[in-house]
């Protein structure tokens, strides 16, 4: 039997948890560490073994690696801005031991001004030819609308300068910052611009300042919907089928929307029968899923249930929440737990003022 296993090798394996992908990283980080400081194949040799064991724990992982000093590997591990991603990647990065040699390192971390400088085909973005201005909404005064003014775009390179924007955006801010921080990015060109223009390097000044005065404006606030009313909306499609949604109304007045920034959208689908909505058996394993996520996100703690829409062989399911770390972690479990009977998607997305839902809102 040992002759076998050294003809065949040994099936490693299977990566369930953190540490079981740690303890198969430094099994192999002596290989990676000379891959990396001797500039060999990354991708055969380091890329095309570690993507795989990081597909095992579960999809959405990127990495990043290179040499911090001469003797020191960097490896960062990325959710490449995706929201409902980055407690993963933070997690693992928190589970990781200490590896001699190596940093690891979670999300892309902030640069200062003088090293961000990229270059993508003919054009450059620095500090030299990036500048910003702000827009203040009456309607919406916590929300952070910015405008990011590049010397050299046109209506024909607006979509490479755009791309460059958002990578320099990236490595400027830090992966966490560009995604959490800012609710309306527009990227424009200088000609016939009347605002007055802010170097580009006080933009992080200015992102951080506005994020600490949000903080302290609705630090504690929580809404109890125990005696909230609910509304039910019925509508017709275009194909004839009937649309059915359930509101929380007083929710939808609430004057401190902005107090609960992140929605998490949940989408089901279901066998429908023939005018989209569910039998009674399907019906009712969706109410005790909905009754399962509303145990597990509380309303006392940051996590409101706004309503749900059934249309189509498909349930949606609203949130707002405080934070998005707890509700992608409760939705990867119950993706899990129900994948035999439901096909269970989701959706994090930063909406302070819950525009999202003004179709409940009016008529």
């Amino acid at each position: 039997m040992s002759l076998l296993k050294k003809l065949f090798g040994q099936k490693e394996e299977a990566i369930k948890s953190n540490e079981d992908f740690w303890t198969w990283f430094k099994k192999n980080e002596k290989d990676f560490f000379k891959v990396v400081k001797t500039h060999g194949d990354f991708e055969k040799d380091f890329f095309n073994k570690l993507s795989p064991k990081l597909a095992e724990l579960k999809d959405g992982y990127f990495f990043l690696t290179g040499m911090i000093n001469d003797t020191t590997a960097e490896l960062v591990l990325t959710a490449d801005g995706n929201i409902k991603n980055i407690v993963f990647v933070e997690e693992l990065v928190a589970a990781a031991p200490k590896i001699e040699g190596w940093t690891v390192t979670a999300l892309k971390s902030p640069l200062a001004i003088e090293n961000v400088n990229i270059n993508m085909g003919n054009y450059q973005f620095n500090r030299e030819n990036l500048k910003f201005y702000y827009t203040e909404h009456t309607n919406f005064p916590d929300e952070i609308d910015v405008t990011i003014v590049h010397d050299d775009l046109n209506e024909q390179n607006s979509k490479a300068i755009t791309n460059g924007v958002y990578i320099f955006l990236d490595n400027y801010l830090g992966e966490l910052n560009f995604a959490t921080t800012i609710d309306r990015l527009k990227i424009v060109g200088k000609e016939q611009l009347q605002k007055e223009l802010i170097p580009i390097e006080k933009l992080k000044d200015f992102l951080i300042w506005r994020e600490k005065e949000f903080i302290e404006k609705y630090d504690g606030i929580r809404h109890s919907t125990e005696n909230d009313s609910y509304n039910m909306l019925e509508a017709q499609l275009e194909n004839g089928n009937p649309l059915i949604a359930v509101v929380n109304t007083d929710l939808l007045s609430w004057e401190d929307k902005a107090s609960h920034p992140w929605i998490l959208n949940i989408e089901i689908r279901f066998s429908s029968d023939g005018n989209g909505l569910p039998a009674k058996e399907e019906y009712d394993q969706l109410n005790d899923l909905e009754d399962e996520i509303l145990i597990l996100l509380k309303d006392i703690d940051g996590y409101l249930n706004i309503g749900r829409e059934t249309a189509n062989g498909t349930r949606e399911i609203f949130y707002a929440c405080k934070e998005f770390r707890k509700p992608s972690k409760i939705m990867h479990q119950i993706i899990a737990k129900y994948a035999d009977r439901f096909q269970i998607s989701y959706e994090i997305y930063r909406d302070k003022y819950w525009q999202s839902f003004n179709r409940f809102i009016g008529n």
